[in-house]
């Protein structure tokens, strides 16, 4: 049985194949046209997974799209009512929209997927999930555990915002929902709008941002009161509700009415160019300790409900590492599992996965652990003739055995190095197939890489790979890390002593003031993104980190996404050597082929 998920016209589409509960393949449609977040169809994701699986449209028993666009309307219409007649203008722009096509889905679905191939809708069902039972699905299905709580948190789906499940084998019960325009992701992407970020996208920049400010500091304290006090109403037992009088969202085009935030907080609210203060950082900081306080209460509630020792975490709100750590260090759950593209991509992956095992009644046989390399791999013909339009003299082939001890010597001397292998990571973390990888002791990585190949901004910090055996080392570990969702503290022996008033330093002098014998993955309150790996999830990476730490003594690389600011992940071979061309990249490695300059 062959079970095609679609995520679409929002951000983030993507396709996942499904034969019976084997994930054929899963990629997200930016990958191809290189417009990072799509959210068109995603027609070159679809004929990628029908290519991998060496069938056709019409070989499909079903397609499933990720949530239902007619509550979707309901709720948006509804919206509209309760607040007019402001809003008017944008409900007017928006309704031919919808009526033209949204609203009628089922049949611009079905003209979209006839221009991929024959296709015969009384064989082939077409069908729709919640979004947030796609979101439950896509973590529950994917994880070890044959029970357990689930924890949907993200902007909005049709009504609801945060969703509280109980799965059990094939089973996902829904317990607990808050509705539209209650919504801690649009809490979050409304402090990333007044910081001067691109919601939907940059969020994560909001929480690299926050640990600039310290927790104790009076301003993350007066921050942290006004946003509880003015914006945001939380209980214990996980519910919420948001002062609808300082948002916007509902009938504009901007998140907030940032007149009163100003007035509020006493800062401007920033523009995309402008400076990056303290005051920011605190701002970020404040949102972060209520974002994590809050995630905490939901997941006591669902401990509540669901008496399970294990939790899945789903939407884009668990793509917080530092509030999914928070609830580690709880010691709430003693299991916690995150599918690693937890936000609207994974909707495909569980749309897929709810069909299988709830429309067909399927039952779960493995739980093996999730192999997320499931996009495009790039095949020697291809490699062959990227090298044919190049210097002979700029590339060579090595053996494997090779490979890694050169690549291992070129690191251990401050090279960095774009590195492609095998098929490509689902999700939006690079984690070890599309990678940038560099020593994690040259003192002034960080900047380099910031500044001369991503050119993204100075404060975002980098994440380390490590061998999972060797991670206890180096990092305050409580549970594997192979997806990168969870931050971890440096342990005491890594971390140097920070001088005394260091909380009083400006964002610059915090960010090049060396903190640890890992510098260029150790953010300013010494934590870092972590990825664990070993043999069974990425051989050929935790072979060079073997190759490494022989020559250097460190088990750890800094491992960055395989992109410059503002693109996708690099996909396939002519992308990675143009992104490799374009920048200050000192080596590529392609398979067991490695260009140079």
């Amino acid at each position: 049985m062959y079970i095609l998920g679609i995520s679409a016209y929002y951000h983030d589409s993507a396709a996942v194949l499904l034969k019976d509960s084997t994930i054929v393949a899963a990629v997200q449609e930016e990958r191809f046209t290189r417009v990072k977040n799509d959210s068109s169809f995603p027609i070159n994701a679809i004929q990628y997974c029908l290519s991998t699986a060496n069938i056709h449209l019409k070989d499909i028993h079903a397609i499933t799209f990720y949530d239902k666009p007619l509550l979707k309307f309901e709720r948006i219409l509804e919206s509209f009512i309760s607040v007019a007649p402001k809003g008017f203008v944008l409900f007017v722009t928006s309704l031919p929209i919808w009526l033209k096509e949204k609203l009628f889905l089922k049949s611009l679905l079905r003209k979209e997927l006839k221009t991929i191939g024959e296709i015969d809708f009384k064989n082939t069902k077409l069908l729709f999930t919640e979004h947030h039972l796609s979101h439950a699905a896509a973590t529950y299905y994917t994880s070890p555990y044959k029970e357990s709580a689930i924890v949907t948190i993200d902007g909005v789906g049709e009504w609801a915002t945060t969703t509280i499940c109980h799965g059990t084998k094939e089973k996902i019960e829904i317990l607990k929902e808050i509705h539209f325009p209650n919504s801690l992701g649009l809490l979050y992407s409304s402090f990333t709008y007044f910081l001067g970020f691109k919601v939907n996208s940059a969020e994560y920049k909001v929480m690299g941002l926050a640990p600039f400010a310290s927790r104790k500091s009076e301003l993350v304290i007066q921050y942290y009161g006004l946003i509880k006090e003015h914006l945001i109403l939380s209980l214990d037992d996980g519910s919420y509700s948001l002062n609808m009088s300082f948002f916007s969202f509902q009938y504009a085009l901007t998140m907030v009415k940032y007149q009163q935030w100003e007035q509020l907080f006493g800062i401007k609210r920033r523009e995309e160019t402008d400076e990056i203060t303290i005051s920011h950082a605190a701002l970020a900081c404040a949102l972060q300790i209520v974002t994590e306080e809050i995630v905490l209460n939901i997941c006591e509630s669902a401990k509540t409900l669901t008496g399970s020792k294990n939790i899945c975490l789903s939407g884009g709100v668990a793509l917080n590492c530092v509030a999914s750590s928070n609830l580690a260090n709880s010691k709430i759950f003693e299991n916690i599992f995150i599918q690693p593209a937890a936000g609207d991509a994974g909707g495909a992956l569980g749309a897929a996965l709810a069909t299988y095992y709830i429309y067909y009644d399927q039952k779960r046989i493995d739980w093996s652990e999730f192999n997320p390399y499931l996009g495009y791999c790039i095949s020697q013909n291809e490699l062959n003739l990227l090298c044919q339009t190049k210097s002979s003299n700029s590339y060579h082939d090595y053996s494997e055995k090779e490979l890694l001890e050169t690549i291992a010597k070129e690191l251990a001397v401050g090279k960095v190095v774009g590195w492609v292998q095998g098929r490509m990571e689902w999700g939006p973390r690079a984690l070890g197939n599309r990678s940038i990888l560099a020593s994690a002791t040259v003192i002034d990585m960080q900047q380099k890489i910031n500044s001369k190949i991503k050119k993204r901004e100075g404060f975002r910090p980098f994440a380390p790979v490590v061998l999972e055996e060797d991670a206890a080392q180096y990092f305050e570990v409580s549970n594997p890390s192979p997806f990168m969702t969870f931050t971890f503290l440096l342990n005491e022996k890594s971390k140097r002593e920070l001088p005394p008033h260091f909380e009083e330093y400006n964002i610059l002098d915090k960010l090049n003031f060396v903190k640890s014998d890992l510098p260029a993955i150790t953010h300013v309150d010494f934590s870092a993104r972590v990825q664990t790996v070993n043999q069974q999830q990425n051989k050929l990476l935790c072979l060079l980190l073997h190759e490494f730490k022989r020559e250097t003594g460190c088990a750890v690389l800094v491992n960055t996404s395989f992109n410059v600011r503002g693109e996708p992940i690099v996909m396939n071979a002519e992308q990675a050597f143009h992104c490799f061309e374009s920048t200050d990249m000192d080596l590529l490695v392609i398979n067991n082929t490695i260009f140079r300059k």
